[in-house]
């Protein structure tokens, strides 16, 4: 198999739960009595996406790209932060192979949005929501997660050079 141009990147977030704030995980307003608090809107499956990109095209993290405290970013959609970094990735001369995110939260069931988080997150870079996949998966109670004080997030990313 042909390897060369092909990298990865790994990619990890995680808010806390708030009350007062909308959960949008994937890009997909997910009805819940908390969301996650952060400068934009918090979106940890779309941020670690970002990061894995970011460590699969050597662009840094996503701090570096999109500096938290800025004023242009408070309340920034993060499918627009990640369609700036698919547009960082193409000026690089990179395409995306694929993208592998899995959302860990003891509650809500996200199960019914998962699909439009596949095709929000590939509309955002350019590429077809088959090359997208999003899990979701439980701490079956255990840690910061487990008791609902949180949510995290953790991706790969496939790029290759054109």
């Amino acid at each position: 198999m042909e390897t060369e141009g092909l990298r990865v990147g790994i990619g990890w977030d995680s808010h806390p739960l708030v009350s007062g704030r909308k959960l949008i995980l994937g890009g997909v307003d997910v009805a819940y009595d908390k969301g996650l608090s952060g400068w934009s809107d918090a979106d940890v499956a779309v941020h670690a996406v970002i990061d894995a990109l970011c460590g699969a095209a050597d662009l840094g993290d996503i701090g570096t790209l999109f500096p938290p405290q800025e004023l242009e970013y408070k309340g920034i959609s993060s499918l627009v932060l990640l369609n700036k970094t698919g547009e960082l990735l193409k000026a690089k001369g990179f395409r995306v192979g694929n993208i592998d995110v899995t959302i860990i939260a003891q509650g809500p069931r996200l199960s019914p949005f998962i699909p439009e988080m596949r095709k929000l997150i590939g509309q955002a870079l350019g590429i077809g929501s088959t090359q997208v996949t999003v899990k979701a998966t439980t701490t079956n109670g255990l840690g910061f997660i487990g008791r609902g004080e949180g949510m995290a997030a953790q991706a790969a990313a496939l790029i290759r050079k054109k």
